[in-house]
């Protein structure tokens, strides 16, 4: 997939000591999506709007707020959060990733 006539915010979202950054791109119909990495590790997120995490590379597994279980995701995979929320990941090896918002 690929994104045509975009803003990208040139400042990259930096979370975790750096194991975690990302890139705000703005489509051209007013869309935010983030196109980001994740190093292997335990991470922990909270939510304001509703996200889809779309995996286009890696493993995981993710753990959302008020669940018991974790579900595993990979590469060509999402899901989805809601807002004002949180979730856990669990990144088995490096992900790659584009988060929907809205």
């Amino acid at each position: 997939m690929s994104y045509k006539n975009v803003e990208v915010r040139k400042k990259a979202n930096v979370y975790h000591d750096g194991k975690v950054t990302s890139r705000t791109v703005i489509t051209g119909n007013g869309e935010m999506k983030t196109l980001g990495v994740m190093l292997p590790g335990l991470y922990r997120f909270s939510t304001e709007a509703p996200e889809v995490m779309e995996l286009t590379q890696g493993k995981c597994r993710v753990k959302l707020a008020g669940e018991d279980h974790w579900s595993e995701y990979a590469g060509g995979e999402s899901f989805n959060v809601p807002g004002n929320s949180h979730f856990e990941i669990e990144v088995a090896e490096l992900l790659d990733y584009v988060c929907h918002f809205g």
